[in-house]
Parts: structure tokens; sequence; C-alpha cells
């Protein structure tokens, strides 16, 4: 586990320096002391709840979950296993690359899916379907064999378009093949890597070798929003969590999302949230 200012970090490569994939099963009397504290993961992790309950606390949001149950986590969310009871899971974490030529260009609903956090599971059928995956990933896991990387991403994407399923996103499952799709999905691995340091269309426009204008129109008739309202909203997610978890000062908050300086980050975040940082974060104390 690594530092991240105050909010640590948890990468499955400090286990297994050499794998961009890991699966892992864990009960009530096994849980990993870092699942407890605030934390993060560095890249994406899905676990099937298979038996019990459980209480996560994901960015400021408490969800209780039932089995059987589908647990989405992303990059940069933090999270914090607050509850539990006799609970049985299987989880799998990957890189943010693992994925990214299989089901992230499958599943336009990839982020919606992500951003729903957990889905349950509300038929036999379906509960099957996803351990006989979970099972077999597992076996092949843990066996050397000819082409493993490749029978497990397929069965994990297997995997998670059968959880996408059961989703409520309205986009549900489409093809990811159109331009548009592939500019969308550019622009926002870029802000999530680049954030902190470029804040403005302009920066994003030139990386992905469009004019600004055009990444702006694409962004918005797809999302609804323009480019630059996306970043803005990263921005303050960060400066939120890092409010809400860690053990920062308004002041180093502002520093790190390379404000001008902490007044400019008032007004900022006062704009995009109606109550200035410093009220914020008392608020969540």
């Amino acid at each position: 586990m690594r530092s991240n200012l105050s909010i640590p970090v948890v990468d499955f490569k400090d286990y297994m320096p050499d794998s961009e994939f890991i699966i892992m099963s864990s009960e009530s009397c096994n849980i990993p002391h870092h699942a407890t504290v605030p934390h993060r993961i560095a890249g994406y992790k899905v676990s099937l709840l298979l038996e019990g309950k459980m209480s996560i606390n994901v960015d400021f949001i408490q969800h209780d979950v039932v089995a059987p149950a589908i647990l989405f986590l992303s990059p940069q969310q933090v999270s914090q296993l607050t509850g539990h009871e006799n609970i049985k899971s299987i989880h799998f974490a990957f890189s943010k690359d693992y994925m990214l030529n299989d089901v992230r260009n499958t599943l336009s609903c990839w982020e919606c899916m992500f951003n729903q956090i957990v889905i349950p599971v509300t038929s036999n059928k379906d509960l099957n379907q996803l351990k006989t995956y979970a099972t077999l990933i597992q076996q092949e896991f843990t066996q050397l064999r000819h082409q493993k990387d490749l029978v497990i991403r397929n069965l994990l994407n297997a995997f998670l378009i059968t959880a996408a399923r059961l989703g409520t996103c309205e986009t549900k499952l489409t093809v990811m093949n159109s331009a548009q799709n592939k500019i969308l999905q550019q622009f926002k691995l870029l802000v999530d890597d680049n954030f902190l340091d470029k804040t403005q269309v302009t920066e994003y426009a030139d990386m992905i070798y469009i004019t600004p204008g055009h990444l702006n129109d694409t962004i918005k008739s797809i999302t609804g929003k323009t480019a630059k309202q996306i970043i803005d909203q990263k921005r303050i997610t960060e400066a939120k969590r890092l409010l809400f978890w860690g053990e920062l000062s308004v002041k180093q908050i502002a520093s790190h999302l390379n404000f001008e300086d902490d007044a400019y980050f008032n007004r900022f975040f006062k704009k995009h949230t109606g109550q200035p940082p410093a009220l914020f974060q008392r608020n969540s104390l």
C-alpha cells in the first residue's frame, strides 16, 4: 500500500509485480486491514458478493449490500468497508489498461456500470452464470497453461457483459465503434490521468489531435455536458475526496489541485457546490 497525499492507495502489483490481473476470495474471518480504512485502488475492482451482507462507503455515499450482488470500484474512488456479517466474496482486480481493448470498446455503458457501485443479482440463473465464469477464471488463474491470459480476458469479458445486463444504465449494451465514442473514451482517459495539471479544453484537444470546438461538440453530443464541465467536475470530485477523507488543509488541497491560490479554489468550489470547501469539510467530520 502506498500513500496518495493522506489517502492510502492499494495496488495488487505490490503482491504480484508482473501481473495485470488478480483474483482472490475473502470471508468475514479474513478481511484485509486496508479494506476497513479509507483507501483508493490503483486499478479497477469487481467483487461478487455470494453470501452475507456488508456496508461500504464509496465517495461519501453509504451502500448497504445484501448478497448476491456485484460491486464495482474505479481508480481514484475512495472506499471503506464499515461493516460486514458472514460475507463470502470473489474479487477481480485489474489495471486500467487490462480490458481497454476488450470490454471498454464493447460496452458503451462501461462507465455507467462502474458508477452504479452496486448491482443486485436477483435471479438464480444470473447468479449461477456469474459464479461459473468466476470459477473458471479462478481455475485458469492458478494453473500454468498455454494462452492463460487470453482465456482469463475472455472469461472476464463475459462476466462483465453479464453484469452489465443486470444494471440500470439506459444505454445498456451497444457497440463502441463510432469515431465519436472513440474521442469520448480518449478524452475521459486523458482527463483521469492529467486533470491535476491540465485544466483547459485546448490541452486535451491537442493531445487527441482535433480542434477544441470539435472536441467540445463531440463530448456534449454524447454526454450532454461540455468538455470543460467534465474537467471541472473531475477536479471538484477530487477536492471533495480530499476534504472528506484526508487530513489536509484547504490551502494544501488548493495547491495540490494546482489552483493559483486558496481564494481562487474557494470561489471555484463554491460555484460548483454551493458552499465553501471549509464548510464542506466541517460537515464531513
